[in-house]
């Protein structure tokens, strides 16, 4: 896809601030620091649009940016980070739902994994989840540069298996840092995209 023009449209803490309903939203969801920010960056070509950070759970906002006027990646606060206080966490998973509930825009929910490891328990809540409500359980498995080509496919088989996966194929490798597979995930928003259309 060619970027003609990207911006962060709303940062949102409750359906208030929420941009209006109308351009397809695709939401990324994923634990803290397993490089959602990354993955937008990649995609849109743009080194520091959105915001990285070293400290994981620093993202505590749903963050909508708006692709070319198109379409909107939601990128949704991280999960499962151990030093945030109960309360803040509980905070951002009532954040999350809210949106996830409510939102008639959003059409696909896409689950951001580290390939390295074995996805945890909130991980595999979140999966299913997101398949409860219908979503098609697209995975991306990120900082795939970090292990050899030759072991994606045997991680990818150990991501199937803990959460159920129905198809390998729903599961992509992808690295930011390398750029490895961004075409891959161009065409699977792609054809999120064309089906609603």
């Amino acid at each position: 896809m060619k970027i003609k023009k990207v911006e962060l449209e709303s940062v949102a803490a409750k359906p208030n601030q929420y941009p209006e309903e109308g351009l397809v939203e695709i939401a990324l969801a994923g634990r803290s620091n397993v490089g959602k920010s990354s993955l937008i960056n990649t995609l849109i070509n743009r080194n520091n649009f959105a915001r990285t950070s070293s400290q994981p759970g620093k993202t505590q906002t749903i963050n909508f940016y708006n692709i070319n006027g198109e379409f909107r990646i939601v990128d949704l606060p991280g999960y499962g980070y151990a030093k945030v206080s109960m309360a803040d966490r509980q905070r951002w998973a009532n954040m999350i739902e809210t949106y996830l509930t409510s939102r008639k825009s959003l059409k696909e929910v896409v689950l951001l994994l580290d390939i390295r490891h074995e996805p945890g328990e909130h991980d595999k809540m979140m999966y299913d989840w997101i398949k409860s409500f219908g979503y098609s359980g697209y995975i991306i498995a990120t900082k795939a540069d970090k292990i050899s080509k030759g072991q994606w496919q045997k991680h990818a088989g150990i991501i199937k298996k803990k959460l159920e996966v129905s198809n390998t194929d729903l599961i992509i490798p992808f690295s930011a840092a390398k750029k490895l597979n961004v075409d891959k995930v161009w065409e699977k928003l792609g054809s999120i995209l064309e089906l609603v259309e």
